[in-house]
């Protein structure tokens, strides 16, 4: 894919600034039950991460997908990309790293905290 200069720099910035805010442990990234990617929320911004096969798996290919939560707008970079393919797969070891010891988390599991939240 070819893209502006600048907008490819941004993206980069953007990527390497999500790693290392991974690797400080700032970014905490969780696997759903029975989901194929991580996700993680961000300055207002849902990641998602994918898919979840060991980063050893060079077949296949890895993605980063960001939407912010108020907005129907998406950035996707993937590592198959010329300029950018690197520092995705770069984001991936750093989080697989960062949850290699994390279960699985049902984001939708009605919880006593969640209910009380709702209820007196």
């Amino acid at each position: 894919m070819v893209r502006d200069s600048k907008v490819t720099d941004r993206l980069r910035k953007l990527v390497a600034k999500v790693t290392s805010l991974t690797r400080e442990g700032d970014v905490h990234w969780e696997r759903q039950v029975g989901s194929a990617h991580r996700y993680a929320r961000w300055n207002n911004n849902l990641l998602i991460l994918g898919p979840d096969n060991p980063l050893s798996d060079t077949r296949v290919s890895r993605y980063l997908f960001i939407t912010p939560f108020d907005s129907p707008s998406c950035i996707e970079i993937n590592s198959r990309d010329e300029q950018l393919g690197q520092d995705v797969l770069d984001l991936v070891a750093a989080v697989e790293s960062s949850t290699k010891d994390e279960p699985p988390t049902d984001p939708f599991a009605v919880t006593d905290h969640f209910l009380s939240t709702l209820t007196d």
